[in-house]
């Protein structure tokens, strides 16, 4: 659910917020613009790197976007920094907008169209292949989407949105060892995985 849709220019410092949708609203230099109301986030902008992000999402959304991102890299034996560098910024944007309609669907379907519409490819990190000593049971995607949720929320910068946030936690290095199994990194509490990704590692 969207609670506010709105940016800042960064060329002429408006503010310009979308109350509904098809309520486009253009910034006064004309760098960029922003649409949608609280049904969707549309941006334009010659340049995003001008666009400081305003928009605020509910928590529940950014938990089903973590939750799918592990279907999905699970279906096709991916990193989930491959699901959310393929389907790209604006896209994330646009599914984060619509996660509230999205919760009510089938996530099998989610999980197919999300494949099938950003062409996502399958790939060989198969993220299941542990070795059975040392992990009895492997994390439900349920609970990692709320590990690396946990981990977005507590790192979150003053300057950035969600959807910047989880391109951010998903790209960077510590994912591969919160998501080898083997290891017990997923499993501790989020204040200590919090404290190992500000630290650059555990």
């Amino acid at each position: 659910m969207i609670i506010r849709n709105a940016i800042k220019c960064k060329i002429c410092g408006d503010i310009i917020e979308s109350f509904s949708v098809h309520d486009y609203k253009v910034c006064s230099c004309g760098a960029c613009a922003v649409d949608g109301g609280h049904e969707y986030l549309r941006r334009s902008a010659k340049s995003f790197d001008d666009i400081i992000e305003l928009s605020e999402v509910v928590k529940n959304d950014l938990y089903f976007m973590c939750y799918m991102v592990e279907r999905v890299a699970r279906k096709l034996k991916q990193h989930n920094a491959y699901v959310v560098n393929t389907i790209g910024e604006a896209e994330l944007r646009h599914l984060i907008s619509v996660a509230n309609v999205l919760h009510s669907v089938n996530p099998m379907q989610v999980e197919a169209d999300w494949i099938t519409e950003y062409n996502l490819q399958q790939g060989t990190f198969d993220i299941t292949a542990v070795d059975k000593n040392l992990c009895e049971q492997i994390p439900a995607a349920t609970a990692m989407g709320k590990v690396y949720m946990r981990l977005i929320l507590a790192t979150l910068q003053p300057d950035e949105d969600y959807v910047q946030a989880m391109l951010r936690v998903y790209n960077n290095p510590i994912c591969e060892v919160i998501d080898n199994y083997n290891a017990s990194a997923y499993y501790e509490p989020s204040y200590v995985i919090a404290r190992a990704y500000n630290d650059g590692g555990f």
